[in-house]
């Protein structure tokens, strides 16, 4: 059910080098590097780690640059979760829609708490 991590950085080389190596013995390595934001795991259709600088260019703390994002079968299906999700109280973070060219389509919300979660579709 979760599709990936987000963990906010100041180093992207550093967090790139520890985290693909952290998790080497089980397969991760670094799947798709974006420059602000890197993926790693074993594949993109399986549970991942992403590496980031925070997208607000605050200082990464516990928090701010954390997400838990949810795969979603279709663009389709990624705004509906977010349509569900506001109208149970959550706050809109970034409105359903594509974001990097035809590889990242993402819709956010805050939960009623303040986590930002993720419900996307790669491709």
């Amino acid at each position: 059910m979760i599709g990936y991590v987000t963990i906010g950085v100041n180093d992207m080389e550093k967090a790139k080098q520890f985290y693909s190596e952290l998790l080497s013995d089980w397969g991760g390595k670094l799947l798709k590097d974006m420059g602000r934001i890197a993926m790693i795991g074993k594949s993109m259709t399986e549970p991942m780690v992403a590496v980031c600088i925070p997208f607000n260019k605050e200082a990464p703390t516990p928090g701010n640059g954390t997400m838990v994002s949810f795969p979603a079968p279709s663009k389709e299906a990624a705004a509906q979760l977010y349509h569900k999700a506001i109208a149970l109280g959550a706050t809109c973070a970034g409105e359903p829609g594509q974001r990097v060219d035809d590889f990242f389509y993402g819709a956010y919300v805050r939960d009623p708490d303040g986590n930002k979660l993720c419900f996307y579709v790669f491709g």
